[in-house]
């Protein structure tokens, strides 16, 4: 694989990558339910550090990290949603779950036909995070809180999560 051919895919599924982070921070914003906003939490974590190896991996053949090769509309809320309420975000974590998927389908060819050992090695990785992260997003979708862990025993699910970290 020429040098060339190689740059060109990482900076397309890099500007994929992009999209669908800043899509995600959108979709943290807007669902404010405690448990289902820590899934947004831990799946933007891991997508910096997926973020940050291909930065790594652009930087060594000299090209900058692009922008987001789309802007994701996040799916609207009914007004008067109430955070305490699973179903009234169903609509976001569906459709989160769904581009997942259609992320890992479009790139799986492109990247199994990568001849470049390290880089397929890395592309695979993120790919088999966000399926793991497909199937965080659909269980919260099916209204299942206890995404990412059970919760003390008699522990009470109250507050929400704001829309902004910093208020004054």
């Amino acid at each position: 694989m020429k040098q060339n051919e190689l740059q060109e895919i990482l900076t397309e599924f890099a500007a994929d990558r992009v999209s669908l982070i800043e899509r995600h921070e959108a979709g943290a914003r807007v669902v404010s339910n405690y448990d289902f906003n820590n899934t947004y939490q831990y799946v933007i974590g891991r997508e910096e550090t997926h973020l940050t190896w291909l930065q790594s991996a652009l930087d060594e053949l000299g090209s900058p990290m692009p922008k987001a090769s789309a802007t994701i509309a996040v799916p609207a809320v009914e007004k008067g949603a109430r955070a305490a309420d699973p179903k009234a975000f169903r609509a976001i974590l569906e459709d989160d779950a769904t581009l997942l998927g259609e992320f890992v389908k479009r790139w799986r060819p492109r990247v199994d036909a990568l001849t470049h050992a390290r880089h397929r090695i890395m592309l695979d990785v993120v790919m088999g995070e966000s399926r793991e992260h497909q199937r965080l997003f659909e269980q919260a979708a099916s209204g299942f809180e206890d995404v990412l862990g059970r919760r003390t025993a008699d522990a009470v699910r109250r507050g929400s999560v704001l829309p902004a970290r910093w208020m004054e």
